[in-house]
């Protein structure tokens, strides 16, 4: 079969959902005939890694609506890194264009039958709708959509970390629902991919025999390939990875592990950067934790693993993540994960692979993450055992090879009905 794969945010060089869309379209190259099309400022990351430009994927420059709109949308936003919802709403404006460039560039081929499908991989937002998923079916070409993830909903008793992320958007999000080509995208796509769990349960129930779940993230061995080392001298070593800002809860994660770290029983490596540093900076002073904290900072996403190795836990107490990409990754190192149970890192920790702390407040939360550090402790002969077992879930499940065989298994149902309805 020969596909054409949309992907416009789709580069090895970022991280987030460009990653997530340069990775399966790359993958998906393996299994079956693909082109990619992308958006200009992806083309020299790609093109690094051997493709061919105009033969191996096309490039489109929708530049001269896009920077205008982010333009505008940076400035008020709020903030770097802010007001992710309104970023949100200014690439829907922004990939209207860039389908609209697709359409003129490829709507012959796509009317001629020169291709069998059609897939958006990103941008991943449900809330962001696409044209082409009509004009498709139209000429009787298969439009496959996804994996969709994202708009998570605020836990109750955390508004104040909502207000400090600028997300006032988020308050009318499910606008989304009422905007040009939402329920047209639906109807009319032949198959739509879930990254999750809640976005699963998200979509209009009576088109459910077209939906299938597979985790939005995935792995690439290549890049997350060593092995965590074991506990030394009976002292736990755990890591945090992530921006420092208060959803992803780096502070409550020192307030809960201060018994462990302050008595020895723990060190603690955070890695990341972001508002947040100034805050766990000065609690690392005041409660003479620079002996068993080490502040990182920012670290290139290849070196990650480099730093994550040293510990034998993934200590994640965020209140809101999507995908939850970095817990993947400590899994495939064979790190045990210590997460909240919500989202993206609810769905991909089981009891066997790790350990999951109930939603609450956040005293509560604090409460359970340091009974979640106790209780490893105390079971710290069991660690092994829960790490190979994520190493083990990553190879079956999870790496990018594994996820594109699932895809082409959707694509081939697609275009013959007839057979079963994949199950992953």
């Amino acid at each position: 079969m020969k596909v054409l794969v949309i992907a416009e945010a789709a580069n090895p060089d970022w991280v987030s959902v460009p990653l997530v869309g340069w990775s399966l379209a790359n993958s998906l190259r393996k299994v079956v005939d693909t082109h990619l099309v992308t958006q200009i400022r992806n083309t020299a990351a790609i093109t690094k890694y051997g493709l061919i430009e105009n033969q191996d994927f096309t490039a489109i420059n929708s530049e001269k609506f896009a920077k205008p709109i982010f333009r505008i949308a940076n400035l008020i936003r709020g903030g770097k890194n802010k007001g992710w919802t309104l970023m949100t709403a200014a690439s829907a404006l922004s990939y209207y264009y860039f389908e609209h460039c697709v359409w003129k560039r490829f709507g012959k081929d796509i009317k001629s039958g020169k291709y069998d499908l059609v897939h958006r991989v990103t941008p991943l937002s449900p809330t962001i709708p696409s044209f082409l998923a009509r004009k498709c079916n139209k000429h009787g070409v298969k439009f496959i959509l996804g994996p969709l993830n994202g708009g998570v909903p605020w836990p109750v008793g955390f508004d104040s970390s909502r207000r400090k992320e600028k997300e006032y958007l988020s308050y009318i999000r499910n606008a989304y629902k009422m905007m040009p080509g939402y329920r047209s995208t639906i109807t009319h796509s032949a198959a739509i991919i879930a990254g999750s769990s809640y976005t699963l349960g998200q979509l209009p129930s009576k088109f459910n025999d077209k939906y299938f779940y597979i985790p939005e993230n995935g792995i690439n061995p290549d890049k997350f390939s060593s092995r965590a080392k074991p506990i030394k001298d009976g002292v736990l070593r755990a890591c945090f990875v992530g921006r420092l800002v208060p959803y992803k809860g780096p502070d409550m994660l020192l307030e809960a592990a201060l018994p462990l770290l302050t008595t020895g029983k723990l060190e603690l490596d955070i890695i990341g950067d972001g508002p947040l540093m100034h805050t766990l900076k000065a609690f690392v002073k005041t409660h003479n934790l620079e002996n068993c904290v080490s502040l990182h900072g920012w670290v290139e996403h290849s070196l990650v693993q480099d730093v994550m190795i040293n510990s034998q836990v993934l200590a994640f107490p965020s209140i809101r993540e999507f995908g939850g990409g970095v817990v993947l990754e400590a899994m495939a190192l064979g790190i045990v994960p210590l997460v909240i149970d919500y989202a993206g890192p609810g769905d991909l920790v089981t009891q066997e692979t790790g350990y999951k702390v109930a939603l609450g407040t956040r005293g509560e939360i604090i409460s359970g993450v340091r009974s979640g550090l106790n209780n490893v402790l105390s079971k710290q002969s069991t660690l092994p055992i829960m790490a190979q077992r994520c190493i083990d879930l990553i190879k079956q499940k999870f790496y990018w090879d594994v996820k594109a065989q699932q895809v082409a298994e959707i694509y081939r149902w697609t275009l013959d009905n007839d057979e079963p309805k994949p199950k992953f």
